[in-house]
């Protein structure tokens, strides 16, 4: 591999913007915000929209919908079975 082309790769750590859920991870992103994290030390804080503690998937919160289609409509519509 050649040398000095690769990005820092450093711990960070993300925060859920709406739910203040915070994890650590590796990650080349880089932010002027730092957080004290339980271990001591300081980490660069990116803060997100959406993590694992607020994603409808996740969560179970999910709404399915049933996309019927055209045929399906027209039988349920005028009783054809």
């Amino acid at each position: 591999m050649k040398k000095d082309i690769h990005p820092d790769y450093h711990p960070v750590v993300f925060e859920d913007s709406s739910t203040g859920f915070k994890f650590i991870s590796g990650s080349t992103v880089t932010s002027k915000d730092t957080v004290k994290w339980e271990d001591g030390n300081e980490y660069p804080l990116i803060r997100v929209e959406i993590t694992s503690d607020s994603h409808p998937f996740y969560t179970g919160k999910q709404k399915f919908t049933q996309a019927d289609g055209a045929v399906d409509r027209f039988n349920k519509k005028y009783g054809i079975k």
